[in-house]
């Protein structure tokens, strides 16, 4: 088990969750890091003592520095100062639960440092993957990831000796809050309606990405990278228990299934712990208890999100990352109330065309992708 950890987003959902796990296992915070909010970031730090103690907003930041004056914790603002988060060198394991690309280049420079990366920003492998997971190979770091799907697949994985034996990954899916209602039925649907996910409580941004099937999109392409395979060998199927967090199955027909209760502090503690397994204060799964488990296909017509990034998945280079900056500038809008659900995959398209995607990109291609997707939403969505 890893020692000291490094929290990139510690006040969000699963940073939250992470330092709940940490102090049950002992394990030490060295940094701490959020976008905006001294208060609640001055609690963390109270709390957990870190050494670092970052927030992206600087005005927010000199707040928090005048909030922690009689301690020993050092506090720094910026984006820049996440990247020095990410490489303290007392940190063994670094959290990035931040979201958005804003997680990029921080999680490169702590892989460049070879730490485990417990990974729960999707954005980092839905833009970069190819180059976040050559630099992991060149460097030796390890990638856990703490998304269920992918931990579900990951402790699946295990007893796998070969990628060639995989037939395929089925990433199970809840189909969120609006399951079962036509197109025209969900562009009726209000923030307040795509904010009641039905098993899980996240964050505003992935609890719509789940309403509009956005998040299972971004999944399979984070899967295609993760584990370096195709898009035809990552399926995706609905499962509105959410007991069964993902599958393998192999090419001898034997399927392998990953099933918990829904609660995050299972795959986070697993990411702190691999490759042991620590014992947990949470209810075990009640087998005789859960409901019946159901599977279905997912509703493309209706949710065309999921659709559109598995187009984008298949044309590759930075087709995925003008996807993911287009869908995080549409879904604000959203949140905010300037534009109505379906206009959420009509802007998202509308990037697509938009914006011509380069093949091989490096990182500054990436990030100027990812720039000219969101100006695109936000000329089209004022």
């Amino acid at each position: 088990m890893k020692n000291t950890i490094a929290v990139l987003g510690s006040t969000g959902s699963i940073g939250r969750q992470t330092l709940e796990v940490a102090e049950q296992l002992g394990v030490r915070v060295a940094c701490l890091t959020a976008n905006t909010g001294a208060e609640r970031l001055e609690a963390q730090a109270r709390r957990f003592a870190p050494r670092l103690a970052v927030l992206v907003d600087e005005a927010a930041a000199r707040d928090l520095a005048v909030r922690l004056a009689d301690t020993g914790t050092k506090v720094l603002g910026g984006p820049a100062a996440l990247t020095e988060a990410a490489v303290a060198p007392e940190a063994d394991t670094v959290v990035t639960a931040v979201v958005g690309m804003v997680g990029l280049r921080p999680t490169l420079a702590a892989i460049g440092e070879k730490k485990r990366i417990a990974l729960a920003n999707k954005e980092t492998l839905v833009c970069a993957g190819e180059l976040v997971m050559d630099a992991a190979e060149r460097s030796g770091a390890e990638i856990v990831p703490v998304d269920s799907e992918h931990s579900a697949i990951f402790q699946c994985l295990r007893g796998c000796a070969h990628r060639r034996e995989i037939r395929r990954l089925i990433l199970t899916c809840s189909g969120g809050p609006f399951y079962g209602m036509s197109w025209d039925e969900v562009g009726k649907m209000t923030k307040a309606d795509a904010l009641r996910h039905p098993n899980w409580t996240m964050g505003p941004k992935i609890t719509v990405d789940c309403a509009t099937l956005m998040n299972k999109g971004l999944e399979v392409i984070e899967a295609m990278r993760l584990y370096r395979l195709p898009l035809r060998q990552v399926d995706v199927v609905i499962h509105r228990q959410s007991i069964v967090h993902s599958l393998v199955e192999y090419r001898d027909g034997a399927v392998l299934a990953q099933l918990g209760t829904p609660d995050m502090r299972l795959p986070i503690r697993y990411a702190l712990t691999y490759p042991e397994r620590a014992e947990s204060p949470a209810e075990p799964l009640d087998l005789l208890g859960c409901p019946p488990l159901t599977f279905a296909q997912p509703d493309r017509e209706a949710f065309p999100c999921l659709a559109l990034a598995e187009a984008a998945a298949a044309r590759g280079g930075t087709a995925c990352a003008v996807l993911n900056g287009a869908n995080e500038e549409a879904v604000g809008l959203f949140l905010a109330g300037r534009i109505g659900f379906h206009d959420i995959p009509r802007l998202v398209r509308r990037a697509g065309e938009e914006v011509a995607p380069a093949d091989h990109p490096s990182l500054e291609d990436i990030l100027a992708a990812d720039r000219a997707a969101r100006e695109s939403v936000l000329r089209d969505g004022k």
